[in-house]
């Protein structure tokens, strides 16, 4: 969802509906300026609760019934976030416009796979049009780890981060899945877009903004070496985490580029959105809650290939 950012260009606000306005579709909605999701690296806030007036598409209409339908969340690229309401009964709406760059069918697949093991949301629908994409899901118990309450609670926000993803990846059998997110296969890809121009540093964190591409993908060649493999979140950044009232961890939210991987290639991406939801100082209680000592060798490793991902 939406967790420390900084600034990016259009062209690469890819974020989308992925990880920002998933958190809210599948939790609640989050109040402006946090942020948090895949995309939510950066220092300005990339996508949030709507704050004007928008054009409910037709699908949505349709889909929503005799329901209230109201958006609650939308991004830079399009996408829409809709809580559908009716005598007590949510369900939330996720749509992303044609060209977005969100693949729904993605997170469809994992979104049930992953269900067998551990907690996610329910899946009820999905289809496509000439429009776009959409999917229905029923919602988590619980609030976003970046709701107000939470923000105003962040030790047992952080605790329950860390203490979730630490379950997500004890529950998720890496042997029965087909899914990968290594950093292989995402150095690859980077090196792929690099080739076409497809990557601009200026849309990095600025720990890595004095870097060139070239540079970037040379330091991302030495992977270093696996730590422990699991199925990774994909975007474990602190909003797709689902807090019930009593501050333990109800599931996670946002699944979209969930893979088998380093367990580094999350903590690292979890930790960097601690404090950039939190402020600074979060970093090894969190990591405490997961049960891991620090490692600042994978944690820069995985930081700067984040900002590569497209």
């Amino acid at each position: 969802m939406n967790g420390g950012s900084r600034t990016r260009s259009a062209a690469r606000a890819r974020e989308s509906v992925r990880g920002i306005s998933e958190q809210v579709a599948l939790g609640t909605p989050t109040p402006n300026g946090e942020v948090g999701g895949q995309r939510g690296k950066q220092r300005a806030t990339l996508a949030g609760p709507a704050l004007q007036r928008i054009e409910i598409p037709a699908v949505v209409k349709a889909l929503a019934g005799d329901d209230r339908a109201r958006c609650v969340w939308q991004n830079e690229v399009g996408g829409l976030t809709f809580e559908l309401s009716h005598h007590g009964r949510r369900r939330f709406l996720k749509w992303a416009p044609v060209g977005s760059g969100v693949d729904i069918g993605a997170e469809v697949a994992r979104l049930a796979w992953a269900g067998r093991f551990t907690p996610v949301p329910r899946y009820l629908e999905s289809g496509r049009d000439d429009t776009g994409a959409w999917l229905l899901t029923d919602p988590l118990p619980g609030k976003s780890a970046v709701s107000a309450r939470w923000k105003r609670q962040p030790r047992l926000a952080v605790i329950a981060i860390g203490e979730g993803l630490r379950g997500l990846h004890d529950a998720l059998p890496v042997d029965e899945c087909r899914f990968s997110w290594s950093a292989a296969d995402r150095v690859s890809d980077a090196r792929q877009r690099a080739a076409l121009d497809r990557i601009d540093p200026r849309a990095w964190h600025f720990e890595h903004r004095e870097m060139s591409v070239d540079q970037a993908l040379d330091k991302l060649t030495d992977i270093p070496s696996l730590d422990r493999a699991v199925v990774c979140h994909g975007d474990a950044c602190a909003p797709n985490t689902i807090l019930r009232a009593n501050g333990r961890w109800s599931g996670h939210v946002d699944l979209g580029a969930m893979g088998v991987a380093d367990r580094w290639a999350d903590l690292a991406v979890a930790t960097w959105s601690a404090t950039w939801n939190y402020g600074p100082g979060w970093e090894q209680e969190l990591l405490a809650a997961y049960g891991v000592d620090p490692d600042p060798v994978r944690t820069d490793y995985y930081r700067l290939l984040w900002d590569l991902d497209p």
